[in-house]
């Protein structure tokens, strides 16, 4: 295969989705490069890149990016926010899979949709020539197939998001819907309990809708019976674990391991 063959391949987890194969995921909220490698080795189909809730900005996003590149496990990237300046800018350093929070209309969707993809059909501004995404124009196709290369996915994390679950799903352009467990939790009324059964049936609930409606149904936990449970659901992309709660836990059971040796 020729490199600029290899450079134009599709997105291969946007097209493991469409296919609703199952991907399982990995949380990387380190904000470091190197752990980020290190994760990719691991052999996850996809990488969450945290912006939202980890300490990372465009610049260790992008190192984050290159970490992972030569590896199988697709980086998906969660921004902060849904800002389209900031989401060109990650389109531009080569983010092809966007996890956007707190979505909770389909007119927000509507405008995603619009911020990812080039003009006729969206507002993504033209700066490919100069940006890694195009390889810095070697990619010469890459004005042709960027919107389709792309990969939406909105989450769905409150009350009001579920209750418009289905016109979003209905958005054109939207690849998949994230269940976010901790604030729909909270929406609930149910803060810090993600396990609560009201929770629960409503997340259960809005796996089917997703699923129903042609859209990839995703999600986080670490509990592994209760991936596996999300998976049998139906749904596409699960991640199952978090690297700084993998490390934190390791290490403080080693401390508790050796608390009788310093008489702690």
């Amino acid at each position: 295969m020729s490199n600029e063959a290899q450079i134009s391949a599709p997105n291969p987890f946007k097209a493991a989705l469409a296919a609703r194969r199952k991907q399982i995921g990995f949380w990387l909220s380190m904000a470091d490069a190197y752990l980020a490698e290190v994760s990719a080795t691991a052999g996850f189909d996809w990488l969450l890149i945290d912006g939202e809730h980890a300490p990372n900005d465009v610049r260790t996003t992008l190192s984050q990016l290159q970490a992972v590149a030569p590896y199988r496990g697709e980086p998906v990237v969660r921004p902060v926010s849904g800002d389209p300046a900031l989401l060109k800018r990650l389109l531009d350093i080569g983010a092809r899979n966007l996890l956007v929070p707190m979505v909770d209309t389909a007119e927000q969707a509507r405008a995603l949709v619009s911020a990812v993809r080039y003009p006729p059909h969206g507002m993504r501004g033209v700066g490919s020539a100069v940006g890694r995404a195009s390889r810095w124009s070697s990619r010469t196709d890459y004005l042709d197939i960027a919107d389709s290369e792309i990969c939406l996915l909105v989450q769905a994390e409150t009350t009001t998001a579920l209750t418009n679950l289905e016109s979003i799903c209905a958005v054109d352009g939207v690849d998949g819907v994230f269940i976010g467990p901790a604030d729909l939790a909270a929406s609930m009324g149910h803060r810090g309990k993600p396990g609560h059964p009201e929770v629960q049936q409503a997340i259960d609930s809005a796996m089917r809708t997703i699923i129903a409606s042609g859209k990839a149904a995703g999600t986080l936990t670490s509990d592994p019976a209760l991936a596996r449970h999300y998976l049998e659901l139906g749904c596409s992309f699960v991640a199952t674990g978090v690297d700084i709660l993998m490390f934190a836990n390791a290490a403080r059971k080693l401390a508790r391991d050796f608390a009788d040796v310093r008489g702690a």
